[in-house]
């Protein structure tokens, strides 16, 4: 899944890296000894929980990063951050994370894996530059999945769940990568025509959304006017 950071992982310098699992389910995370030793443990001293690594961010950032935390773990999907943590020893660290979904065999997203980089420590100039560039494109893979998902869910009024399911499908019928899938239906989309009517609706929506509660549905058409 991350193959583009896991070339730099190999050529990197150890102690600005770290990786990381993270399973839905059961509410636990695997860390390697580098990102143990990011946060300022020896490796094994410490069972790494969600409490613990919401513990290390800064202050300043902390609600902003539990939020982007339990908004992934409601929808089953990956997150991306930058932010601060406070390691074991009080130091500050400016640290990246970027992730990708973990799938089974069913294509059902069960967690997420990824990296904690250390920018802090810019001792390695070369490898930060090569790392930045696969942050880059990874983000750039997943802002392309999910406009194939918004699409998905838009045509079949599907949830982003339902609508990634449909990607791994057809990834799996095709034998393409679900990236490379989505990046030919995102490109193509526009050939699909939208009707007059689909598209009056949508002006009225858009035009009278912000006047609305949160998450407050669009109230169902009146049998008799259709």
């Amino acid at each position: 899944m991350l193959d583009e950071i896991e070339k730099v992982v190999g050529a990197g310098h150890p102690e600005q890296v770290g990786k990381f699992q993270y399973w839905f389910d059961d509410d636990r995370w695997e860390w390697s000894d580098e990102l143990a030793r990011m946060h300022g443990y020896e490796p094994g001293a410490v069972e790494p929980t969600t409490a613990l690594l919401l513990s290390h961010k800064h202050p300043d950032d902390r609600d902003r990063v539990e939020a982007d935390f339990v908004t992934s773990v409601r929808d089953h999907a990956p997150f991306s951050s930058r932010h601060r943590i406070i390691d074991a020893t009080g130091e500050e660290r400016h640290v990246v994370v970027v992730s990708d979904s973990v799938t089974d065999d069913a294509g059902r997203v069960i967690g997420t894996d990824g990296y904690y980089v250390d920018l802090t420590d810019r001792a390695a100039p070369p490898a930060d530059g090569l790392f930045n560039q696969a942050v880059v494109e990874l983000i750039e893979h997943r802002m392309v999945i999910e406009q194939a998902k918004g699409a998905l869910m838009l045509m079949y009024h599907l949830n982003a769940d339902q609508a990634f399911r449909v990607l791994v499908w057809r990834s799996q019928e095709t034998n393409v990568r679900v990236r490379d899938l989505a990046a030919q239906l995102a490109s193509a989309f526009d050939t699909v025509t939208i009707g007059a009517a689909a598209r009056s609706e949508f002006d009225h929506l858009l035009l009278t959304v912000h006047q609305r509660g949160p998450h407050e549905p669009e109230p169902p058409a009146d049998p008799d006017t259709r």
